[in-house]
């Protein structure tokens, strides 16, 4: 599937291109009335009635490619596989804790000291500034 969502993707980018092209090649209908004054030429590549036609028709038919496109995209930007794999979507499975022993150093994993002999005691005749006091 992945494979059909990069085909659509290329054939919307394409599409999108090509209105792009076709829109900045056409005149707006301001255009028609400068011309009818005498300023600019009225004259185009496919005619004059000829070119607003087929360069409007040809937009159109982008337009609608486009817009097929997009909808596709989103309906494969949806569809969820029936076996999914995400750890999100399923339930979480929830090892159970192993039960705490009653020395402190064995509810630490890893630690073989004690944990009162890993934190230095406060040194009783220091001076007490700048420390906390021990309660």
């Amino acid at each position: 599937m992945s494979m059909l969502a990069n085909v659509i993707l290329t054939v919307q980018i394409l599409a999108a291109l090509g209105m792009i092209g076709l829109i900045l090649v056409q005149h707006g209908k301001g255009a028609d009335m400068g011309a009818a004054f005498g300023s600019g030429s009225s004259g185009s590549l496919f005619g004059a009635s000829g070119s607003a036609n087929f360069l409007s028709r040809t937009t159109a038919i982008l337009a609608a490619v486009f817009f097929v496109c997009t909808l596709a995209l989103a309906y494969f930007g949806n569809v969820r596989p029936a076996s999914s794999g995400s750890v999100l979507e399923g339930p979480a499975a929830v090892a159970p804790a192993p039960a705490p022993e009653t020395g402190s150093a064995a509810a630490i994993p890893g630690t073989a000291a004690p944990a009162a002999a890993a934190i230095p005691a406060p040194a009783q005749g220091a001076s007490g500034a700048g420390q906390i006091p021990a309660k």
